[in-house]
């Protein structure tokens, strides 16, 4: 039986060291870790960058409605590659819980390449309330993070 999965790669206009701080820094993470029309507080993001090390945050959708996630660090190798464990702080589903591997790769005049690959859960795109298009989502509110930044 095979294990569900997908990835998602994404070439961003930013070095591969600004991506590392997006994908570890508490507060840059609290600008993108969420779908479009949703948040994350900042207040509760917490990282642990550490292989053993968790991390937490909140997403709240405009009804008020709340997603919380959470994770444990299986491989930390700066700037290049993250992997954890992705899901809701009640999962109780041991091997089963969603794997995220992300693979930093400089692109050439400034830019990295992204690839975001997540095991253990199915592609869903174009489901209500799907991961897949979630993560999309994300990827393009930390391209408007970044291009912020940039200009800022």
């Amino acid at each position: 039986m095979s294990v569900p999965e997908f990835t998602i790669s994404r070439t961003f206009d930013a070095p591969r060291e600004t991506l590392w701080r997006a994908w570890t820094d508490p507060t840059l993470a609290a600008r993108w870790w969420h779908p479009h029309e949703v948040t994350t507080p900042a207040e509760s993001v917490s990282i642990d960058l550490r292989v053993g090390g968790s991390y937490a945050y909140l997403m709240i959708d405009p009804d008020g409605g709340e997603w919380p996630a959470t994770g444990e660090y299986l491989e930390v190798r700066e700037p290049d590659r993250l992997r954890f464990t992705w899901g809701s702080p009640d999962d109780e589903r041991g091997d089963e819980v969603p794997v995220i591997t992300v693979d930093l790769a400089e692109a050439g005049e400034g830019r990295t390449l992204m690839t975001f690959h997540m095991a253990r859960h199915p592609d869903d795109r174009g489901s209500e309330h799907g991961v897949h298009d979630g993560w999309t989502e994300a990827f393009e509110e930390l391209d408007g993070v970044l291009a912020a930044s940039a200009s800022a």
